[in-house]
């Protein structure tokens, strides 16, 4: 373990912040962690468990494979029964089920789909295989979303014609303002996340303090990180002051990553975008630029609209990411669905809500 992991998991110090937890006396509190890998993180450390009973945490739609809708996953699947097409993806998305069958299905029936660890090794698979069309299911929020993009400008500086994306890909600002405006849910603070926020900065998360009253914390995934950010947290609502505060400053700059950035608009602009659970959200997509639509996979469904689908029966996925119930609250979690057979996309992902409880509970 390397020195700074021991730092952010010493004992003396977890129980010192647990210790100071436990001192807190005020009003009932949802605190809403808005990444996957907070998620995975809280799980694991049993940080839940420690909690006084009068503050409670729940996830919010931080894994982008969780709030890819079910007509990508269909459309997906479609172009993957094509003989003149490659499907690419993260191991993620393989075991998505959409109606009776899935990726990995399909890939076992003779579909060509492989799992690739970047959208640019695509780029090598399409050069090998002039012959095919070779799609990259690229879903992702701003931490994956400029290697996309970096995959597009090498395609067209190296003159890969066959290389194509379907993009899922989604920024979080706008579900934010939503899940902030949301008097049910009715979040008293964020835990930010660590990986989009190196991209972006803090600038959104500002204007939720400002716009919704609503602090927050960006935070690292350690223990330590995670306790010290919900007491700070439990702080600033005392105090009735919404801020923002970055415990993360080590990997987090206020500006983000400019440069990662301007890639991103460089490649694409936004649009309109489904999310499962939340509906359809404005402008809170990204589409590629006219100037790069010959890498557009969705043109093979000539401008097919996006849908909004229904939740198969009994699945609350769609509640899960807003926040609005726990796992555990599903009838279907554990025992129609779990790891093994999932039936919502929250089961399937490394960073899934379900998938997290189901692991570590």
């Amino acid at each position: 373990m390397e020195k700074s992991e021991k730092l952010f998991r010493d004992k003396e110090t977890v129980k010192k912040l647990i210790g100071k937890l436990k001192e807190y006396k005020g009003k009932p509190l949802k605190l809403m962690e808005v990444c996957g890998t907070h998620t995975m993180s809280i799980s694991r450390y049993g940080i839940r468990s420690v909690l006084p009973e009068s503050i409670k945490l729940i996830s919010g739609p931080g894994c982008p494979v969780c709030v890819t809708p079910n007509y990508y996953i269909r459309s997906a699947l479609e172009l993957a029964r094509r003989s003149d097409a490659i499907i690419t993806t993260f191991g993620d998305m393989m075991r998505i089920p959409a109606g009776d069958t899935s990726l990995l299905d399909e890939k076992a029936r003779g579909a060509d789909v492989r799992i690739v660890y970047s959208p640019l090794d695509s780029l090598e698979i399409a050069e090998k295989n002039p012959e095919k069309k070779v799609i990259f299911l690229s879903v992702g929020f701003e931490t994956t979303i400029p290697v996309a993009a970096l995959a597009v400008l090498e395609a067209e500086r190296r003159q890969i014609k066959n290389f194509m994306l379907l993009s899922a890909n989604k920024t979080i600002d706008e579900a934010l303002h939503i899940l902030s405006s949301d008097k049910e849910i009715g979040v008293d603070g964020y835990i930010y996340p660590g990986h989009v926020s190196a991209i972006i900065g803090d600038k959104l998360y500002r204007e939720i303090a400002n716009q919704h009253g609503i602090p927050g914390i960006i935070t690292g995934f350690e223990p330590v990180e995670i306790l010290a950010a919900i007491i700070r947290l439990t702080e600033l609502i005392s105090n009735e002051k919404a801020a923002v505060e970055n415990l993360y400053a080590r990997v987090v700059k206020p500006e983000g990553n400019p440069i990662a950035l301007s890639k991103v608009y460089e490649v694409f602009e936004n649009c309109d975008a489904a999310w499962r659970g939340l509906g359809l959200i404005p402008s809170s997509g990204l589409r590629l630029k006219e100037k790069f639509k010959g890498f557009d996979a969705w043109e093979i469904f000539e401008g097919k609209g996006q849908e909004i689908d229904e939740e198969t029966p009994g699945c609350r996925c769609g509640d899960i990411l807003k926040g609005k119930c726990l796992p555990g609250e599903c009838g279907l979690f554990g025992t129609a669905c779990t790891p093994e057979t999932p039936v919502g996309s929250c089961m399937v992902s490394s960073e899934g809500t379900c998938a997290a409880y189901y692991k570590y509970s």
